[in-house]
């Protein structure tokens, strides 16, 4: 398996296992994204820590992960960003686009935050 899904309550962690997110494993990422929305989760924390390579298809997969997350209302974070990683997503001028943070001990507050945050708007 090149993914490893943990589910809380609040959000599900995605590690992936694979050095490459490309063309191969792409797919089976977005499939997990979708298996996991279609479950009820709207919060996704995926952790990149063991990736040191992504191309177009990989970004895609996040891209996809973000627009189900903020149609449910949720968050998607990315943590633990290889250098050649965060690079690309630099270039493509995604870094103002998806929440990044450097650890994944840091994307659970991030997720925590915004869930305060959204049910303190809800009461307004």
């Amino acid at each position: 398996m090149n993914f490893e899904i943990e589910k809380t309550e609040k959000y599900a962690v995605i590690k992936s296992k694979v050095e490459k997110l490309d063309t191969q494993v792409a797919p089976e990422l977005k499939a997990e994204f979708v298996l996991l929305d279609k479950s009820g989760f709207r919060n996704f924390i995926v952790d990149l820590s063991e990736t040191r390579y992504c191309d177009s298809s990989g970004l895609s997969a996040l891209l996809v992960a973000n627009r189900l997350c903020k149609a449910a209302n949720g968050t998607l974070v990315i943590s633990g960003l290889q250098a050649a990683v965060e690079k690309l997503i630099t270039i493509s001028q995604l870094h103002t686009v998806l929440n990044i943070v450097p650890s994944t001990e840091e994307a659970v507050d991030f997720v925590f935050m915004e869930e305060v945050e959204r049910d303190l708007d809800s009461e307004q």
